[in-house]
């Protein structure tokens, strides 16, 4: 009987198509689960993925390139004041900051049924 392994990621919405097409193309189905929470406004989701012990390695790859920290360019107003382009008005000024970011539990698991 080979060992098998469950593994819950908790990631951001933004990340879930992604991460979810890249598991599915190397054969690897999920579940996703109901669940709440967020960080800085962005909505959570939580994913079981059943697998065998050998997929452990490809899987948890999947989820740091798929989901995990990167870097992304938002932009932000300046704290405003007169500007040449009238009263009140002010460039926007992008700014570089960390997001995304998965949560990741594995676990053993004793058996593993599809029906």
């Amino acid at each position: 009987m080979s060992k098998k392994k469950l593994v819950i990621a908790v990631l951001q919405e933004d990340d879930y198509d992604n991460t979810v097409s890249s598991l599915i193309t190397h054969h690897i189905f999920v579940t996703k689960l109901s669940s709440s929470g967020g960080f800085l406004r962005k909505k959570n989701i939580t994913i079981m993925i059943g697998v065998e012990v050998e997929q452990l390695e490809m899987v948890l790859q999947i989820l740091k390139e798929c989901a995990g920290h990167r870097k992304e360019v938002v932009y932000t107003m300046t704290g405003g004041g007169h500007t040449a382009h009238g009263a009140g008005t002010a460039p926007a000024i992008p700014i570089q900051v960390d997001t995304g970011g998965t949560t990741v539990f594995v676990m053993d698991l004793d058996s593993l049924e599809k029906y």
